[in-house]
């Protein structure tokens, strides 16, 4: 068996357990790479590599590398495709590539999978240019509808949400929100916000489990039913739709400003 793999398909999900009945807890998209660490019952237990997130992967939804083309992959620029939605390849084997999907190798237009070359219009090099890319990049995902594990701009979670619009931007974040708490500096102040930080918001019993990011004029935007924008303030997230507060406020952290 080969211990390294890429995904070949537009999304896949990742899941708890070795079923396809088990929880959704993350997914792959397309040119993403992994390491394969057990098999069982025509599943595989993975870690990703670009987040070391572990799951299960249905076995018929990948390509082998080899580890010379895993390290090969790695050690090359990100690109990511920067549409919503792409058509890629030829005939039988053309997909569709969503935001944020990695273009393994790409140079001058084209990039490979296995013994196939593939063809994009949409690729950007994924490097850190300003924070207002960062906020312009999240608001792409308005209105996608929430989707517990999800990553995608036809389904995504909150810390999907984060991760990607940081992703496209060059900035490495890890998969869920307590994670992705443990990043960055630490804002103490709400008035020394400012626009790219991320705002983590926890449950009765401290434990963080929601993060947006912080937007222009005290806005916030967040996966919350849907990709949305609402009020922020020190008290938490104000839905103005619903009347009330929705999420209340944590830590704020500031993980762009490491890149300038």
């Amino acid at each position: 068996m080969n211990h390294y793999g890429i995904c070949n398909l537009s999304a896949v999900a990742l899941r708890a357990e070795p079923s396809s009945k088990s929880e959704l807890i993350s997914m792959l998209l397309f040119g993403e790479t992994f390491q394969i660490l057990d098999a069982k019952d025509g599943w595989l237990r993975i870690r990703t590599t670009y987040d070391e997130y572990e799951a299960w992967l249905e076995g018929k939804q990948y390509d082998s590398l080899y580890e010379a083309q895993f390290n090969a992959i790695q050690q090359a620029p990100l690109f990511v495709s920067n549409s919503i939605a792409d058509e890629i390849g030829e005939q039988q084997y053309k997909t569709n590539i969503l935001l944020g999907s990695t273009l393994p190798l790409y140079k001058d237009g084209y990039f490979e999978i296995g013994h196939r070359t593939y063809q994009t219009n949409s690729a950007q090099q994924a490097v850190f240019k300003s924070v207002s890319a960062i906020t312009e990049t999240a608001l792409r995902y308005l209105n996608a509808p929430y989707l517990w594990g999800g990553r995608s701009p036809f389904g995504i979670d909150c810390s999907g949400l984060t991760q990607m619009v940081f992703k496209i931007n060059g900035i490495k974040l890890r998969r869920d929100a307590w994670m992705q708490a443990e990043e960055g500096s630490t804002i103490d102040f709400f008035e020394a916000i400012e626009p790219g930080d991320l705002a983590f918001f926890d449950n009765e019993n401290g434990k963080i489990t929601h993060v947006g990011i912080v937007l222009p004029d005290n806005r916030i935007i967040h996966a919350s039913g849907q990709v949305r924008i609402d009020k922020l303030d020190r008290s938490g997230i104000y839905s103005e739709a619903a009347g009330k507060y929705t999420h209340k406020l944590r830590i704020i952290k500031r993980v762009a400003g490491a890149a300038n």
